[in-house]
Formats: C-alpha cells, structure tokens, sequence
C-alpha cells in the first residue's frame, strides 16, 4: 500500500532533534528523505551514548527510513553534489544559524534559481530576522527565554525546564504541519515556498491558556507544579505509596470525586470549595484534605475508585512503567527493527492509528554517509568518478573502507 508521501524527495540539511523530528515524520510518511551529513563526526546526535557497536542508539531511534550522504560542502564538488541533490528535491530543510547557508551558497535564493517551485524550510533558535536572530539556539536557552522555564516546576523553586527537549520537538513540528501545508499548497498552483520558524517561538505558540490569563488579565503565569491554572482538583496527589493524578475540573467529575472516591459529601458544602473559585483560592486547604484520604491507601487503590466513579486519573508512571504496562503493550508503543551495526534493536512506536497505513518503519536509521555511493550513482556519477571524490575527501562512508578491505 503506498504511503501519503511516497515520490516526494527531501533534502535534509538538519542535525540533533528539531530538524531530524521533522524529517522523521516526512520519511515515517514515505518520503525519500536524503540526510546530508559533514564528516567525520556527522550529525551531533551521533555522539550520543549508549553506542551499540560504535553507533548511538539514540541517534538511531530519530532517523530511520532515511538515507544517509558524507559530504563537504566545503569543496566545490561537494556542493555541486549537493546542488544536482536540490535540482530534483521538492523539500529542503535546514536547522543552520541564521547566514551559514548563505555563506555556503545552499540558501532558498540558490536552490530557487535551479529549482524554482522548491518548499526550503529553515529551523533555527529564533529566526531568521531580528535582534536574537544570530544568537546560538539550543531548546535549553529556547525554553528559558519562552518563559516556559518560569512556568515548571515547584512554586517558589528554581526555574525548571520540561523533561524532555519540548521546544525542540515544537519546533519541529511547527515545520512539519507548515512544510505539509506548503506541499499541498504547491500541488494545487505549483508554487514553491520559504518559510521558517524557530524553538523559541514554536514553544511560546503553544502556551494558550497563559496568553489568554495574561492578556485578558494581565495574570502573569508562574511554578505551579502538577496543578492547572483555571481549576482543580486538577493535580497529582500523594497516596500511601506514591502519587495519583485526578482531573475533577467540572461540577459533575468533583461531585463524583466527593461522594464516590473521596466519601467526603460534604466537601461540596464547605464554603471553601462550594465554587471552582473558591476552590482555586483555597488550593493548599484542599490538597491538604484530599491528601488526607489518599494517604491512608496506595496508589492503585484510588485509581480502581476513580474509574469506578468515571472520574479521569491514573497514576504517575516512571519512564519504564509508561511502556511496560498492558494498555502500551496493545497499543504497540514499542517497535522493533534491524540495524546493520546496532542488531535487533526498540523504536518508539507510531502513535497515530489510522483505517489505512499513514506511515511506516521501513528501514533503520544510517550509518554515517551510508548511502554516499548509491546517492551518486542515482545522480549519474560512474565508478571512476566516485571512487575519486571518496579518496580526494569530498563525500565518505563510515565503513566503507571495512566493506572493501
């Protein structure tokens, strides 16, 4: 069956997680994605431990079903590679500061003279305009300066980021929605386009209710652990042996919670949390009398009580438990798949469900220029001319030396 994406060529300029999460996405929904690569270190994430036989296995869960190119842009040959490459892709994408890719010549302005309905997407710390715009970005300095940093953690603690590279994968995927609306854009007036977005405002993007607090009424937000803004009891809360989270944000869900899991009715009388108003002003009273109850069972007890009622919560799963338990299992969101150096190894599984196949594990993640020779020999390139280009030191394969000793 074949993919949403298959015919569509992707010349992938990226490297660590934004740019590679996007380019995953394009490659899991069938598109030829091309990695172009420097060497001898490549992407960043390459470094990454664990090694698995001298790969990253890190690095080798974010770029499956891609293909891998060594090349030094540096010389000549290697960016007239490159730009026989960009002459047939339909998308370029690139996570460069802002400049470098100017600097090479590889820019939109460069790939658009030779091929003038190209999408080029660029991914970069703050954009391509403006006074950050040739700061260094990673997603560290991204969430501190979206004001997420503020937002997480304990209140009154020291500024918290996300556990995982949110604005990294934010950015990300604000390029891929905006690079697949471009594509259907271009398929229906055959017109290409640039466009760029960057960590810092791909993760201020996403903080609605925060805008709406702040400029409807001018609540700046600040560190409020497990607990929603607008209203409670919304949280994770202490039992005898760890912590359950509970969602009863609506009159029905906290009537429930008070009569059918807590036994408490008359909390609901308690002019202290008659109202979701008056239950955020008093927070700490209530988490205090919840917590009260909770503790005298663990965890799993609560969550037998709080599905029983229909009231939303679970617990709070460490990373492990979150993949080894019997709904991810059904779900299937582990995947396995063959490596060439790593063997056998895990994946994370595809998230979306769909009547038809959306998306596919189709092949594993690259060793460093891997498809260096094949690449050149689809663009025309004769044996001669590419062993020349691998010993002059324009393009190179990590084992390509091992393979033909």
């Amino acid at each position: 069956m074949a993919l949403p994406l298959e015919g569509v060529t992707v010349l992938d300029f990226t490297a660590i997680m934004a740019g590679p999460y996007c380019t995953l996405m394009l490659a899991d929904m069938g598109a030829d994605v091309i990695k172009v690569e420097t060497f001898p270190e490549g992407d960043g994430s390459r470094r990454f431990d664990p090694k698995v036989n001298g790969e990253s296995y890190c690095f080798a869960v974010l770029n499956r079903n891609k293909k891998s190119v060594a090349l030094n842009l540096k010389d000549p040959r290697g960016k007239d590679v490159f730009m026989k490459l960009a002459r047939d892709a339909d998308i370029v994408i690139e996570n460069y500061r802002p400049g470098v890719t100017r600097k090479l010549g590889i820019d939109y302005d460069a790939i658009r003279a030779i091929n003038a309905d190209i999408i080029y997407a660029s991914i970069s710390g703050f954009g391509q305009t403006g006074p950050y715009s040739r700061k260094g970005g990673f997603d560290i300095i991204a969430q501190g300066m979206s004001g997420i940093m503020t937002m997480t953690g304990e209140p009154g603690g020291r500024p918290a980021k996300v556990g995982i590279a949110m604005n990294d994968i934010a950015a990300g995927t604000t390029a891929l929605y905006a690079i697949l609306g471009a594509y259907i854009k271009r398929l229906k007036t055959g017109e290409g386009l640039y466009l760029e977005t960057s960590l810092m405002e791909a993760g201020m993007a996403w903080t609605f209710w925060e805008f709406g607090a702040y400029f409807g009424g001018g609540e700046i937000p600040v560190a409020t652990g497990t607990r929603h803004r607008r209203s409670t009891p919304y949280q994770a809360y202490r039992t005898q042996d760890a912590y359950v989270t509970v969602g009863a944000n609506n009159e029905k869900l906290w009537t429930a919670f008070c009569t059918q899991v807590l036994e408490r009715p008359g909390l609901m009388e308690d002019p202290r949390f008659k109202t979701v108003a008056a239950r955020l002003k008093n927070i700490d009273a209530l988490q205090d009398e919840i917590e009260t109850v909770f503790g005298g069972q663990p965890t799993g007890h609560w969550v037998k009580k709080l599905d029983a009622a229909g009231v939303p919560g679970g617990p709070v799963f460490n990373y492990v438990q979150a993949f080894d338990n019997e709904h991810s299992r059904a779900r299937n969101m582990v995947s396995e798949i063959d490596h060439p150096k790593i063997g056998r190894m895990k994946i994370i599984g595809n998230p979306v469900k769909a009547s038809g196949e959306l998306q596919r594990s189709r092949a594993p993640a690259p060793w460093l220029g891997q498809h260096s020779a094949e690449v050149l020999q689809g663009l025309g390139f004769d044996n001669g001319q590419i062993a020349a280009l691998f010993a002059d030191g324009v393009v190179y394969d990590k084992y390509r030396e091992k393979a033909t000793a």
